[in-house]
């Protein structure tokens, strides 16, 4: 388990003055990453550098693998991700260890948040504290990539559009894949029914893993329920964005963009022991009772880890 004096109140300060600055820029009529530029002289250094560098990398042409990872812009991201990771989230991690340092194999974790804050906590996780750190490839819907300026930061960070057919030519090739069963409708919970884990679909990820033989990793993650609390949604103006969802939260769409900062929660992440489906075969993925069998076990261990992690956190924000 990681450690650290990561547990004390995060001061606002710096966040406020962020948010700010922000909003200022963008009211001023500046473009996204003028404004942020801007902004980041409200941060620390390490985070106003790397915000910085990933500005100057989103207008530029670079090399990336054949899913457009871009291990440089990995790498010009990280302190500012690892400044979020460390000091403004605070995350404890726990089974580390449980992923494999080399191979194929699947995370199956829990999601929530208007962002896909818990798959780059997970990546900055297994930077940090795995003793054979590697990229995970995350499985991301397809309409993430139609966000101005996001979508191209998170294919660069490791961001693969979800399908059975990429999952599979991922494993094939030994990769490490990320999924979060719940879809949309982890985006979609009302703050009511904060870690309350929805349905895993119809267990793809299991007739995958049974296809590849790749274990599968449950992860547990607490904390990305209070980053943007969700208080209800606006299904028309969500049309209109072309998005599966419109949010209404206690800073968005008050703050305008700069609402989309993510609150100062504690987090938790705990990464559980694998489960290995060889022995039942790849022919196994064509028995749909086996597979919902195997896909609700795995849900009820991340709902399990869950619970068990919200305690071991206590109050969310102090």
């Amino acid at each position: 388990m990681s450690q650290g004096t990561r547990t004390g109140p995060r001061p606002l300060g710096p966040a406020l003055a962020f948010l700010r600055v922000l909003r200022t820029g963008l009211d001023g009529g500046n473009g996204l990453p003028v404004a942020l530029a801007d902004a980041a002289l409200a941060i620390p250094r390490e985070g106003r550098e790397s915000l910085d560098a990933v500005v100057r990398r989103l207008g530029g042409r670079y090399d990336e693998d054949e899913w457009g990872l871009d291990e440089q812009f990995a790498e010009a991201a990280f302190p500012l991700l690892d400044f979020l990771y460390e000091r403004w989230w605070r995350v404890q991690v726990e089974g580390v260890a449980n992923v494999p340092g080399h191979g194929r194999a699947i995370l199956v974790a829990n999601h929530a948040g208007i962002l896909p804050w818990d798959a780059a906590m997970i990546g900055v996780a297994l930077q940090r504290e795995h003793p054979l750190p590697r990229h995970p490839r995350f499985l991301v819907l397809d309409w993430a990539f139609e966000l101005p300026y996001l979508s191209v930061a998170i294919r660069k960070l490791g961001g693969v559009a979800a399908s059975p057919y990429n999952a599979i030519r991922l494993l094939e090739q030994d990769e490490l894949v990320a999924v979060f069963p719940e879809g949309a409708g982890g985006n979609q919970k009302r703050y009511g029914d904060r870690y309350r884990l929805g349905r895993f679909g119809r267990g793809g990820f299991v007739e995958i893993a049974l296809r590849t033989g790749a274990p599968i990793v449950p992860v547990a993650i607490v904390g990305s329920e209070e980053v943007h609390p969700r208080l209800a949604d606006v299904p028309f103006l969500a049309r209109l964005a072309g998005t599966p969802f419109f949010p209404i939260t206690p800073t968005f769409p008050l703050l305008g963009p700069a609402g989309a900062v993510p609150l100062p929660s504690r987090w938790r992440i705990e990464f559980c022991e694998p489960i290995d489906l060889s022995r039942y075969g790849p022919d196994a993925a064509a028995d749909r009772g086996l597979v919902f069998e195997l896909s609700e076990g795995i849900r009820e261990i991340v709902q399990g880890k869950v619970w068990d992690n919200l305690v071991k956190r206590g109050p969310a924000f102090l």
